[in-house]
C-alpha cells in the first residue's frame, strides 16, 4: 500500500528549500502521501531515493495500457479489495472474439457490428473496448491479413490471441498500436517476452492454477518484462471467481508481487444467459479484461450497465452539466423545471417531461452530484444558490414568463427563493411522473 508522509520524508533531502512549492520537506511529504504532489516536484531527491520510493508506493496491481489514442484501454492501478473502501479506480474492458478463419466479408461484418454497440446510459456513452482476434486457422499469413482486415474498419485496440509465429506476422504491421498479446505459456515465454520486448506491448501469462501462475509470473519478470495481465486458466466459473479473489487479496493484502497485475478472462459459453451471468461475475469480482463471444446488444448492454454500477465513484455521484436543457424545442412559453444535477434525478424529469409531450426547460442545479432531497439535507440545494442559478443560467432570455417550478418535496423553499430571485415560484408535484398532470391542472390553467 501507499507510504505514509513520514516513511516518505525519511528519504528526502531535507533542505526545506521550498522550490517544491511546499514550505517544508515533511509539508512535502505529506502532498505525496496524499496523491496531491508528485516526487519529480523535488530536484534534490537523489535516484536512489527516488526509485525506492516509486517502486514502494506503486499501487499493489500495475497499471496496464492496451492500444493508443483515444481509445485506449487502461486497467488495473488498483488498491482496494472493495469499492467502499475508497473506490475501483478503471472498468473493466469488454473484448468480442473474432476469429481469423471468417471470410473475409465475414470478418469486416462482424467487427462492423462490434463497433455499433455503444449505449447511452445516465447521458454517457458506453461501448466494449477491444477486439479479440484469435488465430484459429494456425497460419501466420491467414491471422496476419485478418488483422489487417479487421483495422481497416475499426480504431479499437487488439487482444492478439495465437502462436508465437502467428502474433509476430501480425506485429509487423500492429505493433505500433500497442495490442495485447494473448498468451505467454510454460512452453513458449521466452519467445513470447522477445516479441512483447521488441514491441514494447503488453503480454498476457496463461498458466493452470495459482502456483503455476505464480511460477510462470516471476520466470518473466525475471527477465526484465512487467507489463503483464495475467490468466490463471480456470475450468468454469467457480474456479473462474476463486482464482480472481485469489489474484487481488494476495496482490493487496500480501503485497505478493507476482499477483500484482490486471487479469483477463474469457466468456465463451454458446448459452447466451450463461455467458452474461458469468461475465456479471467476472464484472463484480476483479477482471481486467472480459472476451466474448457475441455481437447480440441484448446480451452486451446488461454488462454495461452493471459495469458502470461497479466503477462509478461512490464519493462522486454521476452528474450532468448544470445548465439550461431544452427538451422538444420549447418556445418562450414554455414552463421552466428546476432539479439537481445528480443524473438519475435529471433524466427521470427529463424523461416525463419528454413522455408527456411538454416543450420546456430544465434547470439541473449544480449539487455535487445528489438528488433533491439529498442535497437540500446537506445544504447544497438552497434558496440563494437556486436564485443565483436562475439568475446567471441565462434562461431569463429565453422565456418571456418569469414562472419556475420547484420539485414538491422542497416546497418549504419556495417563499424565500420567490423573495430572492424575483421569480414566481410554483410548487410541483413531489414526483416527475406527476408532471403531466401538473402541467394541465397549473400550468395551462
Amino acid at each position: 500500500m501507499g507510504l505514509t508522509g513520514l516513511e516518505i520524508y525519511k528519504h528526502l533531502p531535507k533542505k526545506n528549500c521550498k522550490e517544491c512549492g511546499q514550505p517544508t520537506c515533511l509539508a512535502f511529504a505529506m502532498q505525496i502521501a496524499a496523491g496531491k504532489a508528485g516526487l519529480d516536484a523535488c530536484p534534490y531527491v537523489s535516484d536512489e531515493a527516488k526509485e525506492l520510493l516509486e517502486s514502494a508506493s506503486a499501487p499493489p496491481v500495475a497499471l496496464v495500457k492496451v492500444g493508443k489514442g483515444e481509445k485506449v484501454l487502461e486497467i488495473g492501478h488498483e488498491t482496494v479489495l472493495f469499492r467502499h473502501d475508497k473506490r475501483f479506480e478503471h472498468p473493466c474492458g469488454l473484448a468480442i472474439l473474432v476469429e481469423d478463419t471468417l471470410s473475409e466479408d465475414e470478418l469486416k461484418d462482424r467487427v462492423e457490428k462490434i463497433n455499433k454497440l455503444i449505449f447511452d446510459r445516465v447521458g454517457q456513452l458506453h461501448s466494449v473496448n477491444l477486439v479479440a482476434i484469435k488465430g484459429s486457422s494456425g497460419e501466420a499469413a491467414t491471422f496476419a491479413k485478418a488483422v489487417a482486415t479487421a483495422r481497416a474498419v475499426t480504431d479499437m485496440p487488439f487482444v492478439l490471441i495465437g502462436t508465437p509465429e502467428q502474433l509476430a506476422s501480425a506485429l509487423e504491421t500492429e505493433g505500433a498500436n500497442n495490442p495485447l498479446l494473448y498468451a505467454a505459456t510454460a512452453d513458449n515465454y521466452e519467445q513470447m517476452v522477445e516479441l512483447a520486448k521488441k514491441y514494447n506491448v503488453p503480454l498476457a501469462v496463461s498458466a493452470k492454477g495459482l502456483d503455476a501462475l505464480a511460477d510462470l509470473v516471476q520466470k518473466i519478470t525475471s527477465m526484465g518484462y512487467k507489463n503483464l495481465v495475467l490468466d490463471p486458466q480456470p475450468e468454469n466459473i467457480y474456479e473462474g471467481l476463486f482464482y480472481q479473489t485469489q489474484i487481488r487479496r494476495q496482490a493487496i493484502k500480501k503485497l505478493f508481487r507476482p499477483f500484482g497485475y490486471p487479469t483477463i478472462a474469457f466468456v465463451l459459453d454458446d448459452n447466451p444467459y450463461q455467458a452474461v451471468l458469468e461475465a456479471s461475475v467476472y464484472i463484480t469480482k476483479y477482471a481486467g479484461i472480459i472476451v466474448l463471444n457475441t455481437v447480440e446488444p441484448a446480451n452486451i448492454l446488461p454488462l454495461i450497465t452493471l459495469r458502470l454500477n461497479i466503477y462509478t465513484d461512490p464519493q462522486k455521484p454521476i452528474a450532468v452539466e448544470p445548465k439550461v436543457y431544452e427538451i422538444l424545442n420549447p418556445g418562450p412559453d414554455a414552463p421552466v423545471f428546476i432539479t439537481t444535477n445528480f443524473s438519475l434525478t435529471y433524466f427521470c424529469v427529463a424523461g416525463d417531461v419528454e413522455g408527456a409531450r411538454i416543450p420546456a426547460y430544465i434547470l439541473p442545479v449544480d449539487t455535487d452530484g445528489t438528488s433533491v432531497l439529498t442535497a437540500w439535507a446537506a445544504g447544497k440545494f438552497t434558496p440563494e444558490k437556486i436564485a443565483q442559478f436562475l439568475n446567471e443560467s441565462g434562461i431569463a432570455e429565453k422565456v418571456n414568463h418569469r414562472k419556475a417550478i420547484l420539485p414538491g418535496g422542497v416546497a418549504v423553499l419556495s417563499g424565500k427563493l420567490q423573495e430572492l430571485s424575483g421569480w414566481e415560484i410554483l410548487v410541483g408535484p413531489r414526483e416527475s411522473s406527476g408532471i403531466n398532470s401538473f402541467i394541465k391542472q397549473r400550468w395551462n390553467a
